[in-house]
């Protein structure tokens, strides 16, 4: 069974910084393009970041300088490091795993909630 399972989440003051977490299962990793994605109550689901299976990134204009994701293969585990978090970061997170050869082969993770108070 394909499970993604997210951690690291919580509650940080603005400025602060958190690592979020999401190991992968049931899918053959090094094939999967892997990337982060957040939704805020009231707002459509966006895509902060994404990471293929060849090491490049890409990151949406508002964590530019400020988020960073890797991806780890032996440990089947992509990692977004969040630093000098705004209040506006508040959201869901969530990780996706897309399969290269099979696009329409997509999976989701549950999320993991991310506060930042100001």
């Amino acid at each position: 069974q394909v499970q993604l399972v997210e951690s690291g989440g919580g509650l940080v003051q603005a400025g602060g910084s958190l690592r979020l977490s999401c190991v992968a299962s049931g899918i053959i990793f090094r094939i999967n393009d892997m990337g982060w994605y957040r939704q805020a109550p009231g707002n459509q689901r966006e895509l902060v970041a994404v990471i293929t299976t060849s090491d490049t990134t890409n990151y949406a204009d508002s964590v530019k300088g400020r988020f960073t994701i890797s991806r780890d293969n032996v440990k089947n585990t992509v990692y977004l490091q969040m630093n000098s978090l705004k209040p506006e970061d508040t959201a869901v997170y969530y990780c996706q795993a897309k399969n290269r050869l099979y696009r329409s082969q997509v999976s989701w993770g549950q999320g993991t909630q991310v506060t930042v108070s100001s």
